[in-house]
């Protein structure tokens, strides 16, 4: 008796092709996106917290009318807001570019580039098309950065003038 090809092959279990199936779906990924900016904003509130306590001690500590600790808790606030929006979108920059990197390959492959030369020009597509998400991810989360600092330093100016 020879085994049939059909009971020799296993079907994937019934709990990864529900996970497939969801893991499918554009809303899973905006749900997975929030969750995950979520997760990051709750952990690093109290990195926040403990740099306006910090700041407050500060400025209760020393009487004088030095803006050096405000400047600081500016700088540290928006680099935390900036690396945050970074990483927000890299997560969704990431499939993005994976979408047209893999087009843009597979057009090159119809237009009858060779394996060899379709490997060099992906090679040169993917240090391209990664340096471009670099460059723009560093300037959005500077951008952002820059926003939060001024806008920090601001409030925790007012902060000091209303308690005065």
């Amino acid at each position: 008796m020879v085994d049939s090809p059909r009971a020799s092959s296993s079907s994937p279990p019934r709990s990864y092709l529900i996970f497939m199936r969801i893991m499918s779906k554009r809303r899973t990924w905006v749900c997975l996106f929030v969750a995950v900016y979520a997760i990051l904003l709750s952990s690093s509130w109290n990195f926040l917290r403990s740099v306006l306590s910090w700041y407050k001690l500060q400025y209760t500590s020393s009487p004088s009318q030095s803006r050096i600790p405000a400047v600081y808790a500016s700088v540290v606030l928006g680099a935390v807001f900036g690396a945050m929006s970074m990483v927000a979108a890299a997560a969704v920059a990431v499939p993005a570019v994976m979408v047209i990197w893999i087009s843009v390959v597979v057009l090159l492959a119809f237009f009858g580039k060779s394996r060899r030369d379709l490997v060099v020009e992906a090679r040169k597509i993917t240090r391209e098309v990664f340096g471009f998400v670099f460059k723009v991810l560093l300037k959005e989360g500077n951008a952002v950065a820059a926003v939060c600092a001024v806008l920090g330093y601001f409030l925790l100016i007012r902060k000091d003038f209303d308690s005065v």
